[in-house]
């Protein structure tokens, strides 16, 4: 039985599954989107979010708290200089998982597993609009527009036929 135990193993021992989420994390914060299973990004997302949140402040305890479950300087670096910065006023969910379809090979679920504030194409909107307020703009039928268009259109054409 498996009361309380809520880690995915991944038909992996101990050190295995630690040193495969090390790698991936490290990979996860140096390439901002990894593309992986389904298991291991659910195994993933548990494991780097509270390194995320522990990035947010930037003192010697907490970056070596840090380096002692990623391994990696490079990655280190990276996630206290680029990562924490983006991050910093969001609350959790630092990461996005997006299903991609099966493997080949073995018709296992395959993913992509993302930084959220590193994708432009979801914070494209958000940055742009995020210093301004766009004008509230009313709803108005399509039918008063083209009427709009039309008495504008023979207003036009008649002072230049005059």
């Amino acid at each position: 039985m498996r009361h309380g135990n809520k880690r995915n193993h991944l038909g992996r021992k101990k050190a295995h599954v630690e040193s495969l989420l090390s790698n991936l994390a490290s990979s996860l914060i140096l390439k901002k989107r990894i593309n992986t299973t389904v298991a291991k990004a659910k195994a993933l997302k548990s494991y780097v979010e509270p390194i995320i949140t522990k990035s947010k402040a930037d003192n010697t305890h907490s970056r070596r708290v840090v380096f002692s479950y990623l391994q990696n300087k490079e990655a280190v670096t990276t996630l206290f200089r680029d990562v924490a910065v983006k991050v910093a006023d969001r609350k959790g969910g630092y990461t996005r998982i997006i299903k991609t379809g099966v493997r080949l090979g073995d018709k296992a679920e395959m993913c992509l597993l993302e930084l959220v504030d590193f994708n432009e194409l979801y914070t494209a909107g958000k940055a742009s609009g995020a210093g301004e307020k766009k004008a509230k703009t009313t709803r108005r039928s399509r039918s008063s527009a083209k009427k709009k268009e039309a008495t504008t259109e023979t207003n036009t054409a008649e002072t230049k036929s005059e």
